[in-house]
């Protein structure tokens, strides 16, 4: 060894190969590591084994071990720039012959070709009807898959339906072609075809295209579709980009068949001669509670948000008979659970001269009505079976419970409820007791472990809304009634309403409410009043059940909850 050659410092006690410097205040941890600070030159390596012995001339044997460490990772660093380098190159190369192939596929230009038939303009949907006709279908590219040079797979959207489109040869060598991208928009010419037997595309044919052009092509790279959302897309991302997370199959599902529901729920209220009104979203008046209003500012008047359209489908009986609605509600709640949203579609219905068990029977003949009519669409069916198996329509009668027997239910099922001191902290468990409101956890755990829909009636007045009818057999309760579906919970709450005047200012008086702004709602017990009832029905909740989606908001538009107003 040279006497000139440097000394590196090792300790393998204190040393350290990162923010030491080899330095005998700063020593290196290893040996491999002074061979590289001195690139592989003389070096004369002092080590120190424990912090109490001083630096000795590292050992031959080490020294041997370290290089040849130091010339086996030499090695693999020559041998990676080497493959580094080459992929360059070829990636130069591939660059280069892809620009050229770009070039090339610019020149390449379709032409419609006018000896053929004209083609005929139709919608996805009516593809089957039109088998073996020249077509041309419009819509946003949903799959895209090349294979070789002469041969192309386009899945095509257009919200009717899908349909596998077939381009062969120039077709598929166009500069549009080669650069398509997933949720362009193309219009294709062609035949269809249906498929030869062992081959699967959606409907059972496929689009041979003559002619195609693109009409928007969406971005690619970082822009593309792909990376905006993917499998491991987080909730905040999804919710963010609602309006991209719309155009997947099982988003597109769940709107049709939310159209499908709600047109059912517009058949049936024909078919008992129901008259649609629009009652007003901007109110001055409460229906539930103070507490869960939306207020804002009406030109320098305080007004709200409705979280129900009920006194305003009241006031229509004398007029058109029988009513219902179907729209939005808002609640102000501070709830994040799955079945609670700020805003929701609310199908309310009101109807005069019936009692509380006509009610019950509507109420019951509209559910099992409403989901047989979807059982039975071809669409609508075909989407239940696909989201949701196992689902078993319901069937008359449902189980009819009382709240009395309710919370007899729970105690006998050691359902319990947590005692909490002043500060909130639980001190123990006591029975749920009669007049006790049931919160949502131990109802759908009852609802679940009777595994059928129960009609659950006649809660306490004391903890239902102010305009529910009394039962005229123990004035401790109302004629109201709960319809609980498994798996869901609530979904429709329903009662008699209060016919008397009198009865009706009392229950002003009781709940703090101010009669003056529902001087209409109470002149319809002054002009003429009569026994009447009607119910509320929380759409995405019946729907989030048909479906088996996790959450309610899975089956909205564009959800509303706590934390979320956009986009």
């Amino acid at each position: 060894m040279s006497e000139n050659a440097p000394v590196i410092y090792v300790c393998e006690v204190q040393g350290h190969d990162v923010e030491g410097a080899g330095t005998e205040k700063m020593p290196y941890k290893s040996p491999l590591k002074a061979l590289e600070k001195a690139s592989g030159g003389q070096v004369d390596i002092r080590v120190r084994k424990t912090a109490e012995e001083g630096y000795q001339p590292i050992a031959k044997a080490a020294l041997k071990k370290a290089q040849k460490l130091y010339d086996a990772n030499q090695k693999k660093a020559q041998k990676a720039a080497e493959r580094a380098a080459q992929e360059a190159a070829d990636a130069e190369k591939n660059a280069a012959a892809e620009a050229a192939k770009l070039e090339e596929a610019k020149k390449i230009v379709l032409v419609n070709d006018k000896t053929l038939p004209e083609a005929k303009k139709i919608k996805i949907r009516d593809s089957t009807e039109n088998r073996d006709t020249r077509v041309k279908v419009s819509g946003w590219v949903h799959r895209h898959r090349q294979q070789g040079n002469h041969l192309a797979f386009i899945v095509l959207r257009d919200g009717t339906g899908y349909l596998q489109c077939v381009l062969s040869g120039k077709l598929c060598q166009t500069y549009d072609a080669i650069t398509l991208t997933i949720e362009s928009t193309v219009t294709i010419y062609g035949v269809i075809k249906a498929l030869p037997e062992g081959k699967t595309a959606p409907g059972g044919h496929e689009l041979q295209a003559d002619y195609w052009e693109v009409i928007g092509k969406a971005p690619g790279g970082e822009e593309a579709f792909g990376n905006k959302l993917n499998t491991e897309s987080s909730n905040d991302i999804l919710l963010d980009q609602r309006h991209l997370v719309l155009r997947g199959e099982t988003s597109s599902s769940i709107m049709r068949m939310r159209s499908l529901l709600m047109k059912a729920f517009r058949d049936f209220f024909d078919s008992r001669k129901l008259t649609e009104v629009t009652p007003p979203l901007m109110v001055q008046t409460q229906v539930e509670g103070g507490a869960t209003l939306f207020a804002f500012d009406y030109y320098g008047e305080q007004a709200y948000l409705t979280q129900s359209s009920q006194l305003y489908l009241e006031t229509c009986l004398a007029s058109v008979g029988d009513v219902y609605c179907m729209a939005e509600s808002f609640r102000a709640e501070r709830s994040h659970t799955r079945r609670h949203l700020s805003e929701f579609t609310h199908c309310e219905a009101e109807m005069s001269f019936i009692t509380f068990d006509d009610l019950l029977s509507f109420i019951e003949d509209m559910i099992v009505a409403v989901v047989d009519q979807l059982m039975a669409d071809p669409v609508g069916g075909a989407i239940i079976k696909e989201l949701n198996p196992d689902f078993k329509p319901p069937r008359k009668p449902f189980r009819r419970m009382q709240y009395s027997e309710a919370i007899q239910w729970l105690k006998e099922h050691g359902i319990k409820k947590d005692v909490l001191d002043e500060e909130g902290n639980k001190i123990g468990e006591a029975d749920y007791e009669f007049g006790e409101d049931i919160p949502e956890a131990p109802e759908r755990r009852m609802t679940d472990a009777i595994g059928e829909p129960i009609l659950l009636c006649r809660f306490p007045a004391e903890i239902k809304s102010f305009y529910m009818k009394r039962c005229p057999e123990d004035q401790r309760l109302t004629e109201s009634v709960d319809v609980l579906i498994p798996n869901v919970g609530e979904v429709v709450g329903g009662s008699m309403r209060i016919s008397d005047l009198e009865e009706l200012m009392v229950a002003y008086k009781r709940e703090g409410i101010d009669p003056t702004p529902y001087y209409w709602f109470t002149d319809q017990r002054k002009y003429g009043t009569c026994e009447h009832g009607g119910f509320g029905l929380g759409v995405e909740r019946l729907l989030a059940w048909l479906l088996n989606r996790f959450t309610v908001r899975e089956v909205c538009l564009y959800p509303r909850f706590m934390g979320r107003c956009k986009p």
